[in-house]
């Protein structure tokens, strides 16, 4: 019996996989990788034997195929146009949402504590296991089997502008420097709750106006969410 357990589970491991080779458009010739990829900190004490290394690769292979996606689609649009469609593209949102539509969430590794803490569902932690998978992608196939995987899961992401898309914060910053004021300004007040699911909350300063705080799960999404505040106080006090 103890030595049936692993070899039994084997065989299911290896099809399930299969599933999810098929959804990324690539059979692994070294399926090491890919089980790296999926393979979260939380369940291993070597944090080099996590996605962690390939999650560093994955983000810069994203970049250069999403950069070279838009500067063949939009040949007219200036560098600045390109930058907020580039920097939509690869936030963790679109990651996080890749992943979702992948289903990627079912096959990650990691420790019951993570996974009872929402793991599976938290947008930082699926965002960073699709950039491991990219990065996966490209050591088993070279830049051609990432670019296949990005370009059929980035390309309705890419149409779906047809204006350069702006964040609040970059929306926030045009405003004030359009209105002759001093660039906003960021402070983080709080920063609450376990290392795995932290919630920050920002404020932010714009000359002449009250600030305006926010929070969420990290500090760039509290930053953005106090910018849109501000900006839609902004917009309801210009219409009345």
């Amino acid at each position: 019996m103890t030595g049936d357990g692993p070899r039994s589970e084997q065989p299911r491991t290896i099809a399930r996989l299969a599933v999810l080779e098929t959804r990324l458009g690539h059979r692994f010739a070294d399926p090491a990788h890919l089980q790296t990829a999926l393979t979260h900190a939380s369940i291993t004490p070597d944090r080099a034997r996590s996605n962690e290394r390939l999650e560093f690769l994955g983000d810069r292979v994203l970049g250069l195929v999403v950069a070279d996606m838009l500067f063949k689609q939009f040949p007219d649009e200036e560098e600045g146009d390109l930058g907020y469609r580039y920097t939509a593209l690869v936030r963790r949102e679109s990651l996080a949402r890749v992943a979702v539509e992948i289903g990627l969430s079912d096959y990650i590794s990691m420790s019951d504590g993570e996974r009872e803490a929402g793991g599976a569902e938290k947008e930082g932690l699926l965002a960073n296991a699709c950039e491991a998978v990219i990065g996966a992608l490209y050591l088993d196939n070279g830049l051609d089997g990432a670019a296949h995987f990005i370009t059929e899961n980035w390309r309705a992401l890419m149409n779906k502008d047809a204006t350069p898309p702006k964040d609040p914060k970059t929306k926030l910053q045009e405003w004030t420097q359009a209105d002759g004021k001093d660039l906003p300004q960021y402070e983080v007040n709080d920063r609450i709750g376990p290392h795995h699911a932290p919630v920050f909350t920002v404020t932010v300063s714009v000359e002449g106006l009250k600030p305006e705080a926010a929070s969420g799960a990290s500090k760039r999404s509290a930053e953005q969410a106090a910018a849109q505040a501000l900006l839609s106080r902004v917009k309801k006090s210009s219409d009345d």
